[in-house]
């Protein structure tokens, strides 16, 4: 199984399944000298740990992060700092329950990657999915925290906008709310909605999908590349490589097909920094594919999870029809966990195309430009 890996400079590559003995990342391409503890990692880490509310897979692992490789202590700070080598994590699973799917380990679940995997390969891991679980994503959460220490200034959040047909009212968005709700919503006032609804969806053993818009704030003008090294397409690549997710848009996305030139145009005019400004952001903060110095704003579309209780028709791998019940422990709405994991994508893709950027250009070139004779 090939394409465990993303990235050109700042480079990731995950290993290990669902109920294997560990997973984890290599991170390739880290700069040297950025200070860094297995602390620094858990603390992403904890946010999309599993176990933390009724609404999330009651699955109990402490996802401890562990740093094998790539960092060495500073003699002038006493500080454990990276050395620009590959720095290795792992994370061992400790709470694996395989004989929740042994029923139906020759059956394929309706909307999950089993039959492709077994299409492709003559075999796939039945037991959580393999590398196919979302429990992978924390490898990727994992190198999401050290590329948030190489990108300077720029801040990544994510949140819970929408779950299944229940929308958040974007006046009351409070970026703080986000951390106090176990859905990662912004909208204070729709938090007990989002709890009775997902409720009565988990008693009836099904799930439901949900929206997730991420920003990066603090991104300068200039990074990304035109025609194949766009960062609005490395972006869009990135989020659609996370479990389940099944569509992406950047900036106004599909709703730019509704307006007009003129509204969709975002004006320019001088700050009074002496710096262009934008009236507006439909681009979402890319322009041919080079970022404009606002906010990136991205968001995507994670499908219901795959794994419930009601019987689906369905065949098994020896071709003969069937129904399919998944027992075991399954995210109602696997949109919940995906809020960290879309941040750690979108800080992966930005520590890259920073690198990149500083590898061709260095610091400039920067407004104001040369002034025309």
């Amino acid at each position: 199984m090939s394409h465990n890996t993303f990235g050109h400079l700042f480079r990731v590559t995950t290993f290990g399944e669902s109920h294997g003995v560990a997973i984890g990342c290599v991170v390739d391409g880290c700069p040297p000298g950025i200070p860094l503890t297995a602390a620094d990692i858990q603390a992403d880490l904890d946010r999309r740990r599993p176990g933390q509310s009724r609404f999330t897979t009651q699955r109990q692992e402490p996802d401890a992060v562990r740093i094998l490789s790539g960092v060495f202590a500073d003699e002038a700070s006493g500080r454990d700092v990276t050395t620009g080598t590959p720095i290795a994590l792992v994370i061992d699973n400790v709470d694996q329950r395989s004989k929740d799917y042994s029923a139906i380990k020759d059956v394929y679940r309706p909307g999950h990657a089993g039959y492709t995997y077994d299409v492709k390969y003559g075999r796939h891991d039945y037991r959580g999915g393999g590398r196919a679980s979302a429990r992978e994503t924390a490898a990727r959460v994992a190198a999401g925290a050290i590329a948030r220490k190489i990108v300077p200034g720029v801040t990544v959040r994510a949140a819970l906008i929408q779950m299944g047909t229940h929308k958040i009212d974007r006046a009351r968005w409070d970026w703080d709310e986000v951390a106090r709700n176990p859905f990662f919503c912004p909208d204070a006032q729709a938090v007990a909605k989002l709890a009775d609804y997902l409720d009565d969806v988990r008693k009836k053993g099904s799930s439901v999908g949900a929206v997730i818009e991420v920003i990066a704030d603090g991104v300068p003008p200039g990074w990304g590349a035109p025609v194949y090294g766009k960062l609005d397409s490395e972006l869009a690549s990135a989020l659609m490589g996370i479990n389940a997710v099944k569509g992406v848009e950047i900036g106004a996305g599909f709703a730019a097909a509704e307006l007009s030139g003129e509204d969709n145009a975002d004006e320019m005019r001088m700050g009074n920094d002496g710096r262009p400004r934008f009236l507006s952001n439909n681009a979402g903060g890319i322009l041919g594919g080079i970022s404009t110095g606002q906010p990136i704003v991205a968001r995507f579309a994670v499908k219901p999870t795959s794994s419930i209780l009601t019987p689906r028709r369905t065949v098994d791998r020896y071709g003969n029809e069937t129904e399919v019940v998944t027992k075991g422990r399954h995210d109602p709405c696997v949109g919940i966990r995906a809020v960290p994991v879309a941040e750690a994508m979108v800080a992966c893709v930005l520590a890259d195309h920073y690198l990149r950027h500083r590898g061709q250009v260095g610091a400039g070139p920067a407004w104001p430009f040369p002034k025309s004779r």
